[in-house]
């Protein structure tokens, strides 16, 4: 039986998730939760998820749905809003300053207490002191020592990523351990009940900011019918907070290189690859 699902007076099943079965539970007396379900996960998945959302509603600065339940195969949290279109500049203006407000909460080293999950890869934590060290070694190079990478990517496709991670402190400027949501693309950020932003499917810890800010703009470039004026104000009302390097769309594009290759590992979807060559190109 799984808490809130069985005894609730309306299922509606959630469109978009890519790894996990979710459903909106309506319980009799009116109250909508979100139940996650998905058997066979490893036992930790949805416990490391719910610290993360805990976290984010700790930090005061951004919303996150409330934990209810979690177990080995479920998390039950509450219902939030969906978020508005990205015409909605008001909307993604308010994301972006609280965005850069949690990404002021500086932590001492980089890495989290504990492993967590980007979908059904494991993200290693493990505790560092050197920024270029945690993101070459956690964030890029673990994906290369992957058997099934070697099938996406060549020999020399993987020596130029290896240079890359050589050549960050020469690429990227340094950053402190701030805290980060580590999965932000648009599909995690939904409403709360006043119309202030909240975060979903959280993969915690202490990483550059950038990388948080890196998907967004992976996602920018992306969004059907061209240039989007809600992710540009996203970006704008960002730095009226805290302001970025000068080049940082040059280091965004590079930082994200930790995304496409993940989708790469999951899905070996066609279009992470040629973005993945795109940058060796670039940078290797």
């Amino acid at each position: 039986m799984t808490p809130f699902l069985d005894d609730a007076i309306e299922v509606v099943p959630l469109a978009g998730g890519t790894h996990h079965t979710a459903w909106i539970a309506t319980q009799a007396d009116g109250a909508r939760y979100v139940v996650k379900a998905t058997p066979g996960v490893p036992p930790d998945m949805f416990d490391a998820e719910a610290e993360g959302l805990i976290a984010l509603r700790r930090s005061g600065v951004i919303g996150a749905p409330r934990v209810v339940a979690v177990g080995p195969g479920h998390l039950v949290m509450e219902a939030l809003n969906p978020v508005p279109g990205f015409a909605d500049t008001v909307f993604w203006e308010r994301t972006g300053r609280a965005l850069a407000r949690l990404h002021l909460i500086r932590g001492s080293r980089f890495g989290w207490s504990r492993d967590n999950w980007l979908g059904p890869t494991r993200q290693v934590n493990t505790w560092t002191l050197d920024c270029y060290e945690f993101y070459a070694r956690y964030r890029i190079l673990r994906y290369l020592r992957e058997p099934r990478m070697e099938a996406m990517l060549d020999a020399s496709q993987r020596a130029a990523i290896e240079r890359i991670c050589a050549r960050l402190p020469d690429l990227v400027p340094p950053s402190y351990p701030a805290l980060t949501h580590g999965d932000l693309w648009h599909g995690n950020v939904v409403s709360m009940a006043d119309g202030s932003p909240a975060l979903i499917d959280p993969a915690i810890s202490w990483n550059w900011p950038e990388a948080d800010l890196s998907m967004m703009y992976g996602i920018a470039g992306m969004v059907p019918g061209g240039a989007s004026p809600g992710l540009d104000r996203f970006f704008a009302a960002y730095q009226e907070i805290r302001p970025l390097h000068p080049g940082w769309r040059e280091h965004l594009e590079l930082l994200h290189l930790r995304e496409l290759l993940c989708v790469l590992f999951q899905t070996g979807r066609g279009w992470a690859r040629p973005r993945v060559l795109t940058l060796i190109q670039r940078y290797g």
